[in-house]
């Protein structure tokens, strides 16, 4: 069963952008403006249709000069400890804005937590009453219980 997926070709189209930002600073790492130009295309893109990115994807994008960021090459990246709480901090080298996130190995994003998937929502064709009336026959059914 394979669900349909809207703007199909729009993702494509970002995907491709997001790779070839990629290759582009792994061939030469001179090249940061053609890669930020190609991540700057993406996320107009994604706000024009009005796409969600990945989470992971948007990490790795600077908010303010909208550059690649990689370890090294477009970014610093360190590992602190702030109140006990491990994070890893990315700062950009390019515009000096710094990304702060958690090191929680715990830690799940909403959309990968259970109660966040569509199969898992109740039925919006049952309301509240048919449920409730549902259960009461099954006490009535059930009574030591």
């Amino acid at each position: 069963m394979t669900a349909h997926v809207k703007d199909k070709e729009a993702f494509q189209r970002l995907n491709f952008l997001y790779q070839a930002a990629h290759c582009i600073l792994a061939q030469n790492p001179e090249n940061v403006e053609l890669a930020r130009f190609y991540c700057h295309t993406q996320k107009t893109i994604s706000k024009r249709l009005v796409l969600r990115q990945d989470p992971s994807v948007k990490r790795t994008i600077c908010k303010r000069c909208c550059s690649l960021l990689l370890p090294g090459i477009t970014a610093t990246v360190r590992q602190r400890r702030h109140y006990g709480q491990r994070r890893t901090i990315v700062r950009c080298l390019s515009c000096g804005l710094t990304k702060r996130f958690l090191n929680n190995p715990n830690y799940k994003l909403w959309a990968e937590q259970p109660e966040a998937q569509l199969e898992n929502q109740p039925k919006p064709d049952q309301n509240p009453n048919v449920q409730q009336t549902q259960q009461n026959e099954k006490k009535k059914a059930n009574p030591d219980q």
